[in-house]
């Protein structure tokens, strides 16, 4: 039990410094809270905003999978392990939907905006995951019919949201990618097996209304 907390702790202290540290992150996402993790594409060392794959215009530079694919995603600890040992600067991909939360992501200005607005009216959030040019707020797993009714019922719907359902993939802390650094803007609350989430339709209602209320419908990134 001592050793679980410890890795929780640290997990939630680090901010993107690599090393030895994602892979501890990985196997605590994979094994405690049971989150299919899978290795990301390394920036290319030639040019940090470049991505290692072999698209020359990604406009995710290491902030997703290539080799292995996204299927290969799992929380496996000893697959866990190889990979980031041979591996160990390789960003942490999460496989949203299924047994880990999904998310709903938007323009870091317009997110900070939002989540001020949404905490003085007393919203309730989960974990919140930030690079430097989006925020991403973690959710209960929803399918697509959920979302195209919730999306069906909107007046308005700022074009800069983007979700990450099943099938999608979101880079977790401490990942380094060839946009920047990945940290949580809330990290998950220690003591518990998996962070608690919200319902996507309380997050998708209160992001839109402080969107709307704010003015910071930002065009998408």
């Amino acid at each position: 039990m001592r050793e679980i907390l410890g890795k929780r702790r640290r997990l939630l202290s680090r901010s993107g410094d690599g090393g030895p540290e994602l892979i501890d992150s990985a196997l605590a996402f994979a094994t405690e809270w049971q989150w299919p993790v899978l290795p990301g594409v390394t920036p290319d060392p030639q040019g940090r905003s470049r991505c290692g794959c072999p698209d020359p215009e990604c406009t995710v530079p290491g902030a997703h999978p290539f080799d292995p694919g996204l299927l290969a995603a799992t929380t496996e600890a000893r697959m866990v392990r190889w990979w980031w040992t041979n591996r160990p600067a390789a960003p942490i991909i999460l496989a949203t939907g299924g047994t880990a939360p999904c998310a709903v992501s938007l323009p870091a200005l317009a997110a900070s905006r939002a989540l001020v607005a949404l905490d003085r009216q007393g919203i309730r959030l989960g974990p919140v995951v930030a690079s430097p040019t989006r925020w991403a707020v973690l959710v209960r797993p929803y399918t697509m019919e959920q979302l195209g009714e919730l999306l069906y019922a909107k007046d308005f719907v700022p074009g800069s949201l983007r979700f990450h359902g099943e099938g999608g993939y979101l880079a977790l802390p401490p990942s380094e990618t060839g946009r920047g650094d990945i940290r949580w803007e809330r990290a998950p609350l220690p003591g518990s097996a998996s962070p608690w989430v919200p319902d996507v339709e309380a997050v998708v209602d209160a992001v839109v209304d402080a969107l709307t209320r704010t003015g910071v419908s930002a065009p998408e990134l």
